[in-house]
């Protein structure tokens, strides 16, 4: 009976962690297909105020995700990997494939914004060996 109290104990602790994750893949998720459609207004919603403050405008914000992370703008493949907790919020790594072939690792910094979460920064990692 311990065994069993002892496993439902780690399934409930689980539960919460799941439904974060599904709620940051889906918002990561939601600002790539709209990058994808160069609709930046609505690629903007999904920016925390940090970025908000720095890009002023969608148009603006747009412009350096084109040219500053075109694996972002416009990857062929996307797949998440770990998620980790950081500063009070989630830190999620995706695996991005481009359009030549290169594999690269977005680092997604996640906070969460009244009952939202927000993406508050994307750092591409070193990934030499990433995907051959």
């Amino acid at each position: 009976m311990k065994f069993l109290n002892t496993m439902v104990a780690l399934f409930l602790m689980v539960l919460p962690l799941q439904a974060q994750q599904d709620e940051i893949k889906s918002v990561i998720s939601g600002q790539i297909q709209s990058l994808l459609k160069d609709d930046f207004d609505t690629a903007f919603s999904y920016a925390a105020p940090n970025i908000k403050q720095i890009f002023q405008t969608p148009e603006r914000f747009g412009q350096m995700v084109a040219n500053g992370y075109p694996m972002v703008h416009r990857p062929a493949e996307i797949t998440f990997q770990d998620l980790f907790e950081s500063d009070g919020g989630f830190t999620q790594d995706v695996l991005l494939r481009d359009a030549q072939g290169l594999y690269y690792v977005a680092r997604y910094t996640m906070v969460m914004v009244g009952d939202v979460w927000q993406i508050s920064g994307v750092n591409i990692l070193d990934s030499a060996g990433v995907g051959v």
